[in-house]
């Protein structure tokens, strides 16, 4: 599972992303990847590691909302792909 987020304000020149996956590792566990920065440069990344899919799961969805509370947005296109998934 994946999600894209954006936060733009061209009058503050501000274009961030905000990426998060979920993928599972070599190792049996369950990894949650974040990648953040400045749209169009490569942005910093940072993996968490869990024993369950669902505590890496929990986290994604906690941190995706975090993220919305603070402005920022699901592309339009990935807006289809998620109808009907449960927000916390």
């Amino acid at each position: 599972m994946q999600s894209y987020l954006e936060k733009r304000d061209p009058a503050k020149n501000l274009a961030r992303f905000y990426r998060l996956m979920v993928l599972p590792n070599l190792f049996g566990e369950w990894t949650l990847q974040r990648e953040w920065g400045r749209i169009g440069q490569a942005g910093q990344v940072r993996s968490v590691y869990f024993p369950s899919r669902e505590e890496a799961m929990c986290a994604f969805l906690k941190l995706e909302a975090a993220k919305r509370r603070r402005g920022y947005w699901l592309r339009p296109e990935q807006l289809e792909l998620f109808q009907g998934r449960l927000h916390l």
